[in-house]
């Protein structure tokens, strides 16, 4: 598996002006990465956003660090013109094919509209975002672009709801983004959910969190509720409750070899947290490897 660094682990230091996109591809070279993931195109320098991710593929190129991945906004329940933001999800999948990203992950929803009437039941909306889904994701396919969703935003968020999205969707273009740690923000356990999704997934983030059960006291600032009322709070990967080997195992098992990015939205300072939980990462990769080959050679004798 390559590990890619998620430019959203830098969304600090890109807000204090001390990195930009840019300049985070280097950082992700300096710090060991393999690859790099984009969190939507913001252009440091005013230049436009086809032009800056024409630049951002230059200097991927020139560093050896590809873009494995292009992640943006969407949202075809609560936007006002729903041709309107399909086309505009469209236009993002090019902007993906400029940074030479083979995969982009965009959302679904996240949740019903203001004022909404109707049934609250997550099946009664997969229609419609599934046929959006599909009209971007057949876009896609032309410009060879595989989209995503990812379990994100506490509505398209548990595991059998996105696995519902996607069996719904029904073409080869189209997956999931697998986030370990996202699970929790539904009060789903993650290796269970990664079990259910692995079939589908394309891409994965390796996110842990800090767990605060909602028996307890509030812990303060820093922590965000889950829908069920629980407590989160972003950790360096490894040292949260997130079973990051466990799932690793799991996707990997279920066939998965393609990139995984660290996500990293700690209190800590970032190129703290995202070096101690590429440590972490590669160690788990390579222990799943000793002990692989370690059971290739048992059962072989």
């Amino acid at each position: 598996m390559q590990i890619a660094l998620s430019t959203y682990s830098m969304s600090r230091r890109m807000e204090e002006g001390t990195l930009n996109q840019l300049t985070c591809i280097a950082k992700a070279k300096e710090m060991g990465f393999d690859a790099i993931e984009f969190v939507d195109i913001w252009p440091h320098d005013g230049s436009s956003r086809e032009d800056y991710a024409k630049r951002l593929r230059e200097e991927c190129e020139r560093l050896g660090i590809p873009a494995v991945n292009y992640a943006v906004g969407a949202d075809f329940l609560r936007c006002e013109d729903l041709p309107a933001e399909i086309a505009r999800v469209q236009h993002e999948v090019e902007i993906a094919a400029l940074l030479g990203a083979p995969r982009m992950r965009h959302d679904a929803s996240i949740g019903y509209p203001d004022g909404y009437e109707g049934l609250r039941d997550f099946d009664s909306c997969v229609p419609v975002l599934a046929d959006a889904c599909r009209q971007v994701t057949r876009f896609a396919a032309e410009l060879g672009v595989r989209t995503m969703v990812e379990n994100h935003g506490q509505f398209c968020q548990d595991s059998v709801r996105v696995e519902k999205l996607v069996r719904a969707v029904a073409d080869p273009n189209f997956g999931l983004l697998c986030d370990m740690g996202n699970f929790l923000d539904a009060d789903e356990e993650p290796a269970s959910a990664c079990a259910r999704v692995a079939p589908y997934t394309l891409h994965v983030h390796a996110k842990d969190f800090h767990f605060k059960t909602g028996m307890e006291p509030g812990p303060g600032w820093g922590y965000c509720p889950t829908r069920g009322g629980n407590k989160i709070r972003g950790a360096i990967v490894g040292h949260g409750v997130v079973p990051i080997r466990q799932c690793l195992s799991i996707l990997r098992e279920a066939g998965f070899d393609g990139a995984v990015s660290i996500e990293f939205e700690g209190l800590e300072e970032p190129e703290v947290g995202v070096t101690i939980g590429l440590q972490n990462l590669k160690r788990y990769l390579r222990q799943l490897d000793e002990e692989k080959a370690f059971f290739d050679e048992l059962m072989g004798g």
